[in-house]
Order: structure tokens, then sequence, then C-alpha cells
């Protein structure tokens, strides 16, 4: 198994680390976080850098993958996601083994797919994306990047999310709607 880093040691964290350890494809070598918090752990894994040690880490690791959730804002997972980026490091497609993700999708780069989201035929999915548990992309919907969708969330077929978008727990949205870039939809919403 190849080693991964991954950067941002909060809740968000805690659910990704059990889904990579659920994939088996990666081993984690370590959390990146807060320096303050060197040596302490997330789960089973040690805090052993800093964003400031991304640079050199990126000599040692080839892959790592933000874990910072996205809630109010996805600036600080953007900002995490191109320093990786310009670090020289690989942000990998993260999949749940209890998701289902169609053959006939396309997922960018540093996304993870978490515990039984569903992703049906023709979705496209940007990168530095959050399809979170239990969450449904329909057919022909464009997730485009930077953008959560919480649990229990239904996007409907031929759906739009524009850039930086946080589509709340339990939202449903109608079919073939486009959601604006940077929208923040309040859980258990229905969007017309």
């Amino acid at each position: 198994m190849d080693n991964i880093l991954i950067i941002g040691g909060g809740g968000h964290c805690n659910s990704v680390i059990d889904v990579i350890e659920q994939e088996r494809r990666f081993q984690i070598a370590g959390v990146i976080d807060r320096p303050e918090l060197l040596g302490a752990k997330i789960l089973d894994y040690e805090v052993i850098g800093s964003d400031a040690d991304l640079q050199d880490l990126a000599g040692k690791y080839k892959y790592a993958l933000v874990t910072v959730g996205q809630i109010k804002s996805p600036q600080l997972r953007i900002k995490l996601f191109e320093f990786a980026k310009k670090a020289g490091f690989i942000l990998p497609v993260i999949i749940s083994p209890r998701a289902y993700v169609s053959k006939h999708t396309s997922i960018g780069e540093g996304t993870v797919i978490m515990h039984d989201a569903l992703v049906n035929a023709n979705a496209k999915i940007g990168k530095n994306c959050i399809i979170n548990t239990k969450a449904l992309v329909e057919h022909d919907s464009l997730i485009k990047d930077n953008c959560h969708i919480s649990t229990g969330t239904i996007i409907n077929g031929g759906v739009t999310v524009e850039e930086r978008c946080f589509i709340g727990s339990h939202a449903t949205t109608n079919q073939s709607i486009t959601i604006e870039a940077g929208s923040f939809i309040k859980a258990g919403s229905l969007v017309k």
C-alpha cells in the first residue's frame, strides 16, 4: 500500500480516516494540523507536521488528501488543496467500498465519496469535493469543484451545482436546475 498524508484533523477527518481504512488502498502516514498539535493522535494517527511542513513532506510522501470539512466556507479546503498541489502531492479520489459509483461517471482529484453514497451514470463530480454519507447524486448531474454535498442530500437528475457550494443535510433538489456558485443551502431545504 502507498502512504498518504491527511491534511486537517477535525471531525470530518475522523470520517475520512474510516473510509481510507475501509478502502485499503492507502496506509495513513500521519496527519497535518496546527503546530501546537504536533505529537497528538487523531484516532490512531499522529500529527506529524503543519502546513508549513508540506513542502518538505512532499519529498517523502507522494499522496495527500484534504480532510478539512466544509460548511460555512470552502476557502480553507481550497487553500489547502492548492498548497498541496503546489508542493507536488498527488491528491487521489477516495471512494468508500460501501458507496456505489457508476463506472459511467467522472470524479476529480481530491474528492471523497463517503459511506453509502450513490453516484449514478453520467454524473460528473469536480475536484476537492465531499460527497458525504448517504448522499445521492443522480444521473447527468454536474457537481463542480470545491463543493460539499452533505449527508442524506438528494441531487436529482440533470442538476448543475456550480463551484464552492454547500448543500446541507437532507436537502433535495428538483431535477434539471442550476445552483449558483457559492450557494449555501440549508439542511432539509427543497431547492426548486
